[in-house]
């Protein structure tokens, strides 16, 4: 900036020149705004003059100063809200002088109402942290029903939304119903209606998607559609929702959790809705395809129809044909059949002669088979009364050993109290207890003296 050519010039100037007026204020504009950047000033309007060129020129003040201000037609015709006295703006200026009169000025690029941006904060804040929560996740999104059979609109009644909803909706296909429910979409209590419009849509099941909508407005008259319990209402929602909130530059809370955001409530309205002249055309079409399909499908069904005439035989023919073979099958059967029954007698007569030349002396057979069993049942007989003697003397042995047959000879088995064998008298003291077995019985005696 200090080496723009006419501060240089200014600089130059000796000490003593004179300046006229004109080039004062030229000199004082200059440095005013080569000095000093755009910046944001915030105040009050007043003295508000919207002039038919389409100027806005006001002055905005605090309580100790002001400054006018001018916002030039360019500028002023973008603003989507009306300025008045008494608004608390923030403007965002090019400090300068107006050399004409030389008044120091602003030159406003931008005008908003104080507050949006502390506004816009806010909506940032929520816009992340909703985000960070997976809310706003691509993989909840819901498809809209291509074919809905009820369609449903949360707005208010009043709104001009809801006008433009309901005429797009029966231009396109009035054949499909619409359900309203109503709610306010502007003010403090708008976010607990919505939410309960969406609630009560939900629980009803009266439709198959949700529009929700509302006109253009400022950030401020758009705050109900930024309010966390709406968006978290959407997307709780069992139903589908499309959001079309003000013009397609606005952008809410609501339209990152909607399942789709369109730009406007009519886009919206066009995005539910299939065109009715689009379903016929198509049904027109599918009709079309189907009279061709059937069309070719009959003709290729008439050209086999000829082509099985042509192969079609009159009955008697073929059964003259059927016939002459048959004689023929019957000429040819009988020789054959008698051939074969020559060989096969031939080969009986063979096989008898085989069987005669090659069976076995069985009348000599029968007498050696008599001969060997005679010996086989003696053996037997002589094998097993060697059996029976032998078990016997075994039987006689094991007699011998019984323990029961001493007994019966008067013995007896004298055992002690732990039940051992007691074998000598030594091997008790008196007053011992034993236990005597006898042939028949037991008893119990107690030892007076052992010697």
């Amino acid at each position: 900036m200090l080496g723009d050519p006419a501060l240089a010039r200014e600089s130059e100037r000796p000490a003593g020149a004179i300046l006229s007026v004109t080039a004062l204020n030229r000199s004082v504009r200059d440095l005013l705004e080569h000095r000093l950047p755009l910046a944001w000033v915030e105040g009050e309007i007043s003295n508000f003059t919207h002039a038919r060129s389409g100027h806005l020129y006001f002055s905005l003040k605090d309580e100790q100063s002001q400054v006018r201000c001018v916002m030039f037609r360019g500028r002023g015709g973008l603003l989507d809200w009306q300025p008045c006295d008494g608004m608390k703006v923030e403007v965002r200026a090019l400090v300068t002088l107006y050399e004409p009169r030389g008044e120091f000025q602003l030159n406003v690029e931008f005008m908003r109402r104080a507050g949006l941006g502390a506004l816009y904060e806010a909506f940032l804040r929520l816009r992340d942290r909703l985000e960070g929560e997976g809310l706003f996740a691509a993989g909840a999104k819901r498809p809209v029903p291509a074919y809905p059979r009820a369609i449903g609109v949360v707005t208010s009644l009043a709104a001009a939304a809801l006008r433009d909803v309901l005429t797009t909706l029966a231009r396109r296909n009035p054949s499909i119903p619409v359900i309203v429910y109503p709610a306010a979409v502007q003010g403090e209590g708008a976010p607990a209606e919505i939410v309960r419009a969406l609630e009560r849509a939900g629980r009803r099941a009266e439709c198959d998607v949700l529009i929700l909508c509302r006109g253009g407005g400022s950030i401020e008259d758009l705050w109900a559609f930024n309010d966390e319990r709406v968006a978290r209402a959407i997307r709780a929602s069992p139903l589908p929702v499309v959001v079309g909130v003000g013009h397609e530059a606005d952008f809410t809370i609501a339209d990152f959790a909607a399942d789709v955001r369109a730009p406007t409530p009519t886009g919206a309205a066009e995005l539910v809705s299939p065109a009715r002249a689009e379903l016929l055309g198509r049904l027109a079409g599918l009709a079309g395809r189907l009279r061709e399909r059937a069309r070719r499908n009959l003709e290729h069904r008439m050209q086999y129809l000829d082509q099985l005439a042509r192969r079609v035989v009159h009955p008697g023919r073929r059964l003259d044909a059927q016939a002459a073979a048959l004689a023929q099958l019957r000429s040819r059967l009988r020789p054959a059949s008698e051939r074969s029954i020559d060989r096969g007698r031939w080969s009986v007569r063979d096989l008898i002669d085989r069987a005669r030349t090659r069976s076995p002396p069985l009348e000599r057979l029968n007498e050696r088979c008599a001969t060997l069993g005679r010996a086989l049942q003696a053996a037997a007989e002589r094998r097993l009364a060697e059996r029976a003697s032998r078990l016997d003397a075994l039987a006689a042995s094991l007699a011998a050993l019984d323990p029961r047959a001493v007994l019966e000879r008067g013995f007896s088995i004298v055992r002690d109290a732990e039940g051992r064998v007691v074998r000598a008298a030594a091997a008790v003291a008196a007053g011992d207890l034993l236990d005597i077995t006898f042939a028949r019985g037991l008893a119990q005696a107690r030892v007076e003296r052992s010697r």
